[in-house]
C-alpha cells in the first residue's frame, strides 16, 4: 500500500525546482496530483505526463498563487475535478535580492506577494472542503533565511518568517477539524533559482556554515513533504521543519 493511495494533493508552483520534485514524490506514493504554474506551458505538460506515468490523475493548472481570484478558481476547477482536496502544499516562490538601500517597493510587493499572500490565497480556499471531510494536511513552504535572516534577501526572510506565523495560527485555528498544517523550511538546495550560489568563492563560503558539507537535492526537500502529508504525521502540526544539513545550529 502507497503511502498516499487515493489522496488528492494540491502543488503550487511545480513546473520545475522543489515544486517538481515534490508532486513526482507524492504521485510515487500514489496521490493524484493537481498543480499550479505561471511560466512555461511545455514544462508543465511534460510534467503531467510525467505524473500520468505513475498511474495517477495529474492536471496543471496556469495559475498564479499570489492572486486571490486565481486560487479560488483553480480550487474550485480542482474540487470537479477531483471531487476533494486531502492536502495542499503551498510552494510557489521567488526571490528578488538586494540591499534594502536599493531595494524598490516593487522588488518588496513582488516577493511578499507570490511567497506570502499566495500561501493565504491558496489555505483560505482549502480548508473548506478539508473542514468539511474533517482532515486535511496543509504543508507551507518557508526557508531557513525566514529563520536566521541574511544580508540582501530582507523581503525575502520576512515573507518566509511570515509563513512560518501564519502556519502556527492555522495549526490552532484547525486542529479541531483535524487538519494539520506544518511548514519546511530548506537550506540551501540545488535548483535553477539557486544556481549562483553553487559556484566559486561563494559556494565555498556557504559550504563552510553547513555541518553536512553538502547542499540539498530537490529530492531530500520532497521526502519531507511525503512524511507531512502522510499519515506518518498524524500526530504532528504547527511545527517547522529545518532541512538545512544543520545550517540553523
Amino acid at each position: 500500500m502507497k503511502l498516499l493511495e487515493g489522496k488528492v494533493a494540491i502543488v503550487t508552483g511545480a513546473s520545475r525546482g522543489i515544486g517538481e520534485a515534490i508532486a513526482v514524490r507524492l504521485a510515487e506514493q500514489g496521490a493524484h496530483i493537481a498543480f499550479s504554474y505561471v511560466s512555461s506551458d511545455e514544462k508543465a505538460k511534460a510534467l503531467e505526463d510525467k505524473l500520468k506515468g505513475f498511474g495517477v490523475n495529474a492536471k496543471a493548472y496556469k495559475s498564479n498563487a499570489g492572486i486571490y481570484e486565481d486560487c479560488e478558481q483553480m480550487v474550485n476547477d480542482v474540487l470537479k475535478e477531483f471531487n476533494t482536496i486531502d492536502v495542499c502544499v503551498n510552494n510557489a516562490g521567488i526571490s528578488k535580492d538586494n540591499l534594502l538601500l536599493r531595494m524598490t517597493q516593487e522588488q518588496w510587493d513582488d516577493v511578499m506577494m507570490i511567497n506570502l499572500k499566495s500561501v493565504f490565497n491558496m489555505t483560505k480556499q482549502v480548508i473548506k472542503p478539508m473542514m468539511k471531510a474533517r482532515k486535511g494536511s496543509i504543508i507551507n513552504m518557508s526557508s531557513i533565511i525566514g529563520m536566521r535572516g541574511n544580508a540582501g534577501q530582507s523581503s525575502y526572510a520576512a515573507s518566509k518568517a511570515g509563513i512560518i506565523g501564519f502556519t502556527k495560527s492555522m495549526a490552532h485555528e484547525l486542529g479541531s477539524r483535524n487538519i494539520r498544517c506544518n511548514a519546511i523550511a530548506p537550506g540551501f538546495v540545488e535548483t535553477d533559482m539557486t544556481h549562483y550560489l553553487q559556484e566559486g568563492d561563494a559556494a565555498k563560503a556557504f559550504l563552510q556554515k553547513i555541518p553536512l558539507g553538502r547542499f540539498a537535492t530537490a529530492a531530500e526537500i520532497a521526502d519531507s513533504t511525503l512524511y507531512l502529508a502522510s499519515d506518518m504525521s498524524s500526530y504532528v502540526t504547527g511545527q517547522v521543519i529545518s532541512v538545512c544539513g544543520g545550517l540553523n545550529i
